[in-house]
């Protein structure tokens, strides 16, 4: 909206500022930032009155839940980074078919996230949305997303192309629309629900956001660049800069619930929060062209994810060879950062040490940009 007022540069030179895609990111990053620190106070002290405090089942947790006692505390918290970023990309952002999608993507999964959240905490569901109607929520999400990106004819082409890390030419030049519906929902899903389980420690999948918002920041804005993206041997996709104003609210935003959901937390994001951000990430991955980076990039959502399918996979693997039909453990328990707990770290060294690899991991995908 603000990069409107560059229309009227003739009649106020400064406001020629409002071309500058780094400025407005910039801006964005820092007004994310102002919202959430303004409404922060304000939700937590709603959400504890309102009682939407996380519930843990003992069963499920053991004695994590009593080392760490986290029951009273609220969750839901995504809310607060859904106001920040959302109202910031608004506010700075350029409207087109990029943006639009990505932020239609945001909402509705954080809706579906808010809903699941509801059900858990309010109604006292276990398991909250079933698992076929949450599939049947981000089944049409992604249909809509992908009809609005295959219809609009800046978008159309360039979303059917598919790039792999190394490689300075798309493996596939035109994605069939089943394929592409695939992939997409994948990495959706794939992504919501490895920050969802990354989502166990105070400041853990947050602070792991926000490398990854920069980095895909950055894609963004060299794939959004004619010259950059021709001097890297990288897709060239118009209008994608704008992603990283975006991205930059996002980041904004995720630094300002840090404050709050820094150990010990005030606030957790809940569903809410990981469902959208993980949708939003994978969807901005597909747009820049840079979808198999984002294992990279996010190795520490990845990793968490493939510790909880190890340790069912071998659970279940060995009950069934077992003749007492008493199943092993890989890990001392998943997510692996939990296994790292039951060894005796600190709840803060464990935190600490994945944003380090968090940051690695963000580092070495960056560093993919020069390997083709």
């Amino acid at each position: 909206m603000l990069s409107l007022l560059a229309q009227f540069e003739e009649y106020f030179g400064p406001l020629r500022v409002f071309h500058s895609l780094t400025f407005r990111t910039i801006g964005a990053a820092v007004c994310a930032a102002l919202i959430g620190f303004l409404i922060g106070p304000k939700l937590i002290t709603r959400l504890r009155v309102l009682k939407f405090g996380q519930h843990y089942d003992d069963d499920r947790t053991g004695d994590l839940a009593h080392r760490f006692d986290k029951k009273n505390t609220p969750t839901m918290g995504g809310l607060l980074i859904f106001a920040a970023v959302f109202g910031s990309s608004v506010l700075w952002a350029a409207p087109n078919i990029w943006v639009c999608v990505a932020l239609f993507v945001y909402a509705a999964l954080t809706a579906v996230g808010f809903r699941d959240d509801y059900l858990k905490v309010v109604r006292k569901s276990r398991n909250g949305l079933s698992s076929r109607e949450k599939i049947i929520w981000q089944t049409l999400i992604t249909v809509l997303a992908l009809a609005a990106l295959l219809w609009h004819p800046v978008s159309a082409v360039k979303i059917r192309e598919l790039w792999v890390p190394f490689v300075k030419h798309p493996v596939v030049a035109s994605l069939p629309i089943a394929a592409l519906f695939i992939f997409v929902y994948l990495w959706l899903v794939g992504f919501s629900n490895a920050i969802n389980l990354t989502d166990g420690l105070d400041g853990l999948a947050i602070g792991c956001t926000i490398s990854v918002a920069l980095v895909y920041g950055i894609l963004a804005y060299a794939a959004g660049n004619i010259i950059i993206s021709d001097y890297l041997l990288i897709s060239y996709v118009p209008g994608t800069g704008e992603l990283t104003v975006l991205c930059g609210a996002l980041v904004g935003a995720g630094l300002a619930f840090l404050w709050y959901n820094s150990h010990p937390a005030e606030v957790f994001m809940g569903d809410t929060g990981s469902l959208a951000i993980g949708g939003l990430l994978g969807l901005i991955a597909f747009m820049v062209q840079q979808p198999l980076t984002l294992v990279i990039v996010g190795g520490v959502f990845v990793w968490e994810a493939v510790s909880v399918i190890i340790q069912v996979g071998y659970f279940k693997y060995t009950k069934r060879q077992s003749p007492t039909g008493e199943g092993k453990r890989f890990f001392l328990m998943a997510p692996i950062h939990h296994h790292f707990q039951k060894q005796g770290w600190p709840e803060t060294k464990v935190v600490l040490r994945f944003w380090v690899l968090s940051l690695i991991c963000a580092l070495a995908g960056l560093g993919t940009l020069k390997l083709r």
